[in-house]
């Protein structure tokens, strides 16, 4: 059957403006980086994003290596923009990244200007575009001149291969030195994407203040903490679970502690009448310089779920405060490397 946007698909949605841009991104937006390589149904991965396009998210969030394999979620997500959002293009964010393992050899990860341009190649391949909205370096790299990692995003820009740049898990210094020299090119920096949690709150110590300070916007990865913020494992590891099957969350991170916490934690979601996913999400969004979220989905009911925390996202000071109490460092940051440089 041939897809139909439903009408109303911007009736509910929040939007909120990206820095000092004109770009307006949804509360949350849907990242492909589990659930959509070549291992999962191909139906399942298209009721997810059809679902989520009615439900008003405009942003799809990709890297090069999305997969199983790499590059399976671009291509997949290329697919689907034939089949069901070509004519939807214009009402679309589409990002890539690149920087972590791609290809063999030295030439397939980290921030040259050979690796970045190339990959960005192969993305616009993948999924069949001729321009992305926005393009990532997705970590830095300590070992190639910013400068060269930047021009190459400034070279992407001008070529017309894509409308935007951002940084991804960038300190709150290298993303300053990051958006002046991206400013004198003529290419400012658009958006930042940290990871960010109640169990990972780095970027409140100078990020921030950073991205305000330039203007740029932020948009949040892994703030269900890779799942520790769910009612997954509140009682137990499921068989099902990324633990077990290899996802990024590790069973050292199911810490007594951080279990202790992830308990506290939903018994005030369910004072609020929310999951402890939504009360997660709903907090990561507190502060108004948070553009949006990423957020993966199994399931269109996940989806669903995870969006219906925007029909809450008023928090009190009281609940600020108890919430406080155990939105602590639960050390699970698997990105610290890269934004600690």
């Amino acid at each position: 059957m041939t897809y139909q946007a439903a009408a109303n698909r911007y009736d509910t949605m929040t939007y909120r403006r990206c820095g000092r841009s004109g770009v307006l991104l949804p509360a949350i937006s849907l990242g492909l980086w589990h659930n959509f390589g070549h291992d999962r149904p191909f139906a399942t991965q298209q009721a997810i994003c059809r679902r989520a396009f009615d439900l008003g998210i405009t942003h799809f969030d990709l890297a090069n290596n999305y997969g199983p394999p790499y590059g399976a979620a671009e291509e997949n997500f290329g697919r689907l923009l034939v089949t069901d959002f070509r004519p939807y293009r214009d009402e679309l964010v589409i990002s890539t990244k690149a920087g972590y393992d791609m290809w063999p050899g030295p030439y397939g990860e980290w921030g040259s200007r050979k690796y970045l341009l190339a990959s960005l190649d192969r993305s616009l391949r993948r999924t069949g575009l001729d321009c992305r909205d926005i393009f990532y370096s997705h970590r830095f790299d300590p070992d190639t001149p910013i400068e060269e990692t930047l021009g190459a995003l400034d070279t992407a820009v001008r070529s017309g291969k894509a409308l935007y740049a951002g940084i991804s898990s960038y300190s709150g210094a290298k993303t300053a030195e990051a958006a002046a020299i991206l400013r004198e090119l003529g290419t400012p920096l658009l958006i930042h994407q940290p990871s960010y949690s109640m169990f990972n709150r780095w970027v409140e110590d100078d990020l921030l203040d950073v991205l305000e300070e330039h203007g740029v916007g932020c948009i949040a990865f892994s703030p269900l903490a890779q799942g520790l913020l769910t009612d997954r494992y509140l009682r137990g590891v499921p068989d099902d679970s990324r633990v077990r099957t290899g996802g990024a969350l590790s069973e050292e991170m199911l810490t007594e502690s951080n279990l202790a916490k992830a308990r506290a934690l939903n018994a005030i979601a369910a004072g609020r009448g929310q999951s402890l996913a939504q009360l997660a999400i709903a907090w990561a969004l507190r502060d108004p310089r948070m553009t949006s979220v990423v957020l993966g989905a199994s399931s269109v009911a996940q989806l669903e779920q995870n969006a219906g925390a925007l029909a809450n996202l008023d928090l009190t000071a009281d609940e600020l405060a108890e919430i406080d109490r155990y939105a602590t460092e639960g050390d699970i940051n698997l990105w610290a490397r890269s934004s600690t440089e």
